[in-house]
């Protein structure tokens, strides 16, 4: 399909479709963010609305499927949505793509997209699924602030010039990335898929990091273990230590587990992509948990957004 598109071409307005459904439930602070960011105007629309015939994907520029649990997560985190856009608007979905626009999916809309087998999408031609986000390996529903490292070599017009390290606030239960293969996994790098991973605080070295994880999986281990699967138990606590001691970023600086720490992904264009933690929950410098003590550069959530109306009125 030609690129139809040309950003910044005869744009009096940044045009922002915010997809609603069942369960989502972070629509209205994505479309502040976006308002926040200076696009005019910003929709928020039931995905009926496009079934119907009664609204088109054609009227915008950025497509964005929020966070929240669409439909309840039946089946799993985000599966029913990218059931109901794969069966009823893929056609218009491939469209919106081939004509070069924006596709930002947070938390749950990340795993409409991964699951849709929009991203990471490291071979060109058809929409094979390629990955999942399953459930933690805490086991539990993280929700707290993260450390981000942005990938410099990654096309991903959502991160451009954005700080080496990036703090916003993660929250699902289901947020561990898991690849299809190594051979995706292979891809990932070179294609600079992979825009975000999740890194160690600044004072926290990997080494150290490791070390408590390990220490802690250890006793764990050492203290369920008893008579004679106690030299078993501990050799597995050992094998775990190590793991740990290797891993560049262990629990819970990377939260969920996911494979390589990965936190956000794009496709090979850099125009769709999909992240796990929430930037639009920090777009004012008083979200911040530490504003008052350590000042405040310009929010790193709005940052991503910034960076979405920027593209489309052509300044990047």
């Amino acid at each position: 399909m030609p690129f139809l598109y040309d950003p910044g071409a005869s744009m009096s307005k940044v045009s922002v479709l915010i997809l609603r459904a069942a369960g989502i439930n972070c629509d209205e602070e994505t479309a502040h963010a976006f308002r926040l960011a200076g696009a005019e105007r910003v929709d928020p629309v039931h995905i009926n609305a496009f079934i119907q015939g009664r609204r088109r994907l054609s009227e915008y520029d950025v497509l964005v499927l929020s966070g929240g649990f669409s439909y309840g997560d039946d089946l799993s985190g985000g599966k029913v949505l990218a059931n109901e856009m794969q069966c009823k608007l893929m056609e218009d979905v491939e469209t919106f793509i081939g004509e070069g626009k924006l596709i930002l999916g947070i938390c749950n809309g990340f795993q409409v997209l991964v699951k849709m087998g929009l991203l990471p999408q490291t071979e060109r031609g058809g929409r094979r699924q390629e990955a999942t986000v399953f459930y933690n390996d805490s086991g539990k529903f993280e929700c707290r602030w993260v450390y981000l490292r942005r990938n410099p070599d990654s096309p991903c017009v959502f991160t451009r010039d954005m700080p080496e390290t990036i703090y916003i606030p993660v929250a699902n239960g289901e947020g561990k990335v898991i690849l299809a293969s190594e051979d995706v996994r292979s891809r990932l790098g070179p294609g600079g898929h992979i825009a975000l991973q999740y890194v160690n605080p600044p004072w926290v070295s990997a080494g150290e990091s490791a070390g408590v994880a390990g220490g802690e999986a250890t006793a764990t281990v050492a203290r369920v273990a008893g008579g004679e699967a106690t030299v078993v138990v501990a050799r597995e606590a050992a094998e775990v230590a190590a793991e740990l001691a290797t891993a560049a970023t262990p629990y819970p600086w990377s939260p969920n587990g996911s494979v390589d720490a990965i936190a956000g992904i794009c496709d090979s264009t850099g125009r769709i992509f999909g992240l796990m933690p929430h930037p639009e929950r920090y777009t004012h410098p008083t979200h911040h948990p530490r504003w008052t003590r350590e000042g405040c550069r310009e929010p790193d959530g709005l940052h991503i957004f910034r960076n979405a109306v920027n593209y489309v009125r052509g300044v990047q």
